[in-house]
Formats: C-alpha cells, structure tokens, sequence
C-alpha cells in the first residue's frame, strides 16, 4: 500500500473514530468544545471559534486561541462578543447563507469579503490572522445550524501556511458529522421538555382535584431534587458511596412527579373521603 492510500486510510479511521465520539457526547457545551478541538487538531490550527446560528445572525459559542491564550466557552459561559449579522460580504455569514466552505490563504492579500473584523481585531490584540478555513456546519436537513472557522493552520516547524484542500474534505465531513450530532441532541432536549412539562402539567391537575393535595406533588419533587443533592454531598457515613449524577438527579425527581399519578383514576369521594376507606 502506498503512504499517500496509508495516510487516508488513517484519516478515515479517525474521522469514524471522532463520528463515534461525537454520537456518544450528551453534554451540548462539551459536544461544541470537542467539535472545534477536533477540527483544530486535524488541520493543525492555531485558532478558531464556533459559531451557531441563531434566527438572522451567528452568535459566538467557543472561541480558542493558542497564540493569545484564549478559550472562552467551553464552560458555557457566554463569550463576550457582538454577534455577526448575516451579511454576505462577511465571510463566515457567507459561508453560512451558501453552505459552502471557504478557503484563504491569506487574509491580508484576498479579496471579496470585508475583513475589517479580523484586522481590527489583530489591531487590538497583536495577532496576525494569516490563513482561514471556514465551513458550514449543516445537518442532514440541509440546515446550516453553525459555522467552523479556523485561523492560520502550522506546519511542524510552526510556521503558518495555508490549509491543506485535502484536510478541508475532512473538515467538511467532521462539520456534517457535528451538526448531525448537535440537531439529534436538540430534538432529544426538545421531547425531554415536552415530556417533562406534560408531566408537571398532569401532576398540577391532579393536586388541583382536592384541597388536600395542593401543591403536594411539586413540594415532592422539590425535596426530591434537594434530598439527592444532601446524599451527593455526604462525604461520610451510610450514604457516602450515594452519589446523584445530574441524570440520577432527573430521574429521582421524575419520579417524584410521578408518584402520585395513579390519582388521576381515582374518584373525588374516595379522595376527599374525612373517614378512614
């Protein structure tokens, strides 16, 4: 086998391996941090930021900086930047509105887009934003839900040099992959909400039936929510080895919405009944 089918061999190896761990994040903060560490570490970036789309604009989500030393994000804090109107003659918006990757070698010296952004921004900083990698992230919908941006790739000797076509195939396909990964977690998130509010929905209609259920099942759930966090926190004694996972947590307090739900069939004569049934 020659080094040139070798070397793609192992790039598809771990774009398949990146693709597993990408499905296996559940986490959204750390799923778009990987995404843009992943996307660096092929291309040998310097920089980059995240973008995600958000109705007329792209709104800053990670942003790393080897060079400056910056990484905003990956805590899901919000970065503090001004978000980018989806204006053509921007390039990542441009990329966003046509779906397609753009490729520079040098900020300095191309044309057709308005780069007083970067320039204002190495003004400011002492930056040099030489090369430019920016690809669409767009899901099997034929979305575009964000934007990859990455900043003066190196070679191995550290010198900033234009990004390989061939490691942009592959940033293309890791960007699909993410924005596949990123719309599933968002349908997840959207079904969990709509089930979590029917349930709170069925459990408030419940404690509205009798006076003598008012607002139980949510204290319940309350002190169900607080009892994990004590358990959690208990660093001696019976319940030092209960540890409560943010998903443990969820499914406790769940089923403390739910504990009363049988009440739903049950007659008012029975359940206001003053005497023993």
């Amino acid at each position: 086998m020659s080094t040139a089918n070798i070397k793609l061999v192992e790039h598809l190896e771990e774009l398949l391996n990146i693709g597993i761990a990408l499905s296996a994040e559940k986490n959204h903060t750390k799923l778009l941090e990987r995404i843009l560490r992943e996307a660096r570490r092929i291309t040998n970036a310097d920089a980059g930021t995240l973008y995600l789309c958000e109705e007329d604009r792209l709104i800053f989500k990670i942003i790393h900086n080897d060079t400056l030393g910056i990484y905003q994000g990956g805590q899901g804090e919000p970065v503090d930047l001004p978000p980018v109107p989806l204006n053509p003659a921007n390039v990542s918006s441009w990329v966003a509105i046509n779906k397609k990757s753009v490729n520079i070698p040098d900020v300095y010296e191309a044309g057709g887009f308005d780069f007083s952004g970067p320039k204002k921004y190495d003004a400011i900083t002492g930056y040099r934003t030489c090369s430019m990698l920016v690809v669409p992230l767009e899901n099997y919908e034929g979305e575009v839900i964000g934007v990859l941006q990455l900043l003066n790739a190196k070679n191995e000797q550290g010198q900033t040099i234009p990004f390989d076509p061939e490691l942009e195939k592959m940033v293309f396909f890791l960007a699909s992959q993410a924005a596949v990964s990123l719309t599933n977690m968002q349908y997840i998130q959207e079904i969990d909400n709509l089930f979590h509010s029917f349930v709170q929905v069925m459990a408030t209609a419940i404690d509205a039936r009798t006076p003598y259920n008012v607002n139980h099942t949510r204290n319940i759930a309350r002190l169900a929510e607080k009892f994990a966090a004590y358990l959690d926190s208990q660093t001696d004694g019976p319940f030092k080895n209960e540890k409560f996972s943010e998903n443990r947590t969820a499914q406790l307090v769940m089923a403390a919405w739910l504990h009363d739900i049988g009440k739903v069939a049950i007659p008012l004569s029975v359940m206001d009944k003053p005497s023993s049934l």
